[in-house]
C-alpha cells in the first residue's frame, strides 16, 4: 500500500478553532468576492501549507496544524486554540449565547476629537451624553423582543431574540496613553441568544440618540415595539464593536478549563 493510499484511508478529523483577530482592515468575517475578509485570510493561510492528502489525527497533529497555520497568518489574525470537534458540533448553530461589546468615548469639550491610539477601536462622540438615560433605555432590551427595528434577518429567519444582559459601564485603561479622555470611556455590553445583521451597531446608534437628548427613553421603547427598520438610527461606526464571547452548552466542552463557554473572536469590524 502506498503512503498516499494509507493517508487517504485515515479518518478525517474535524477541528474547532478559537480565533482572535482585529477586523478593522477587513470586510467582515465571511468570504466576499474582491475584498479581504477574515475567513478568506484563514483559508489562504491554510492552503499555503496544507497538502490535499494530509489528515489530522491525534493531539500532536492538531498542535502542528495550529503552529503551521499561525506561521502563515497575517499579524491581525491568530489561532489561539485548535481541538478536535465533537460529532455534530457547529460553531454557529450549536451556540447558546453570544456577547458583544461596543466602546464609546464622549469627547465633548475635551479638545480635538482625535485619539490616534484608540480611534481604531472606539467611537469618539463629540456631543455630551446622558449615560443614565442610555442605561435606562438599554434596560428595555432585556427579555424576549422582536428586534426587526434594529436588524436584518437572514432569509426565512425570525427577528425575535432573547437578551439577558444589556448595560452601559464606565471603564478605565491601565495605560494613560490609551485613555485620552479620563472618565469618558463607556462600554455597552449585550448578551443574547442570537443577533440580526447590524443589530448591535443599530442599537448603539439609537442609544446614543437617547444620550444626546434627541430621543426619549419612552420613544426608544416605542421604536423597539414598532418593528419598523426605518426607525433605527444609522448604525454606529464598526470600529467600536467586539464579539467578546460565545457560550455553548456543556455537551460541547471544547476547551479545557472553560467547559461550556469560551472567549470568541475579537474584532473591530462586524455585521452585528
Amino acid at each position: 500500500m502506498t503512503e498516499r493510499h494509507a493517508a487517504a484511508e485515515q479518518p478525517v478529523c474535524s477541528v474547532a478553532g478559537l480565533v482572535s483577530y482585529d477586523g478593522t482592515d477587513y470586510h467582515g468575517f465571511q468570504v466576499q468576492a474582491g475584498v479581504p475578509t477574515i475567513q478568506g485570510a484563514l483559508e489562504m493561510a491554510l492552503a499555503a501549507f496544507a497538502q490535499p492528502e494530509s489528515r489530522v489525527s491525534g493531539a500532536h497533529s492538531v498542535a502542528a496544524l495550529q503552529n503551521a497555520w499561525n506561521a502563515h497568518l497575517p499579524p491581525a489574525i491568530h489561532v489561539r486554540r485548535l481541538v478536535a470537534a465533537p460529532e455534530g458540533f457547529h460553531p454557529r448553530f450549536s451556540a447558546r449565547w453570544r456577547t458583544y461589546r461596543y466602546t464609546v468615548i464622549q469627547a465633548a469639550g475635551r479638545g480635538p476629537v482625535r485619539a490616534p491610539l484608540t480611534d481604531r477601536y472606539t467611537w469618539l462622540v463629540a456631543q455630551p451624553l446622558d449615560w443614565a438615560a442610555m442605561q435606562e433605555a438599554a434596560q428595555q432590551l432585556l427579555g424576549e423582543h422582536d428586534f426587526a427595528t434594529f436588524g436584518q434577518p437572514a432569509q426565512g429567519e425570525s427577528t425575535v431574540r432573547r437578551v439577558n444582559q444589556a448595560e452601559w459601564q464606565p471603564v478605565e485603561s491601565s495605560l494613560p496613553c490609551l485613555d485620552p479622555y479620563p472618565g469618558a470611556m463607556w462600554v455597552f455590553t449585550i448578551r443574547a441568544n442570537g443577533f440580526l445583521r447590524q443589530m448591535v451597531r443599530s442599537l448603539v446608534g439609537t442609544l446614543v440618540m437617547v444620550g444626546r437628548g434627541e430621543l426619549s427613553v419612552a420613544a426608544f421603547e416605542k421604536r423597539l415595539a414598532a418593528r419598523e427598520r426605518s426607525l433605527a438610527a444609522p448604525p454606529a461606526p464598526p470600529q467600536g464593536l467586539v464579539l467578546e464571547q460565545v457560550d455553548y452548552p456543556d455537551q460541547w466542552a471544547l476547551w479545557s478549563g472553560a467547559v461550556g463557554s469560551h472567549p470568541a473572536e475579537s474584532h473591530a469590524r462586524g455585521a452585528a
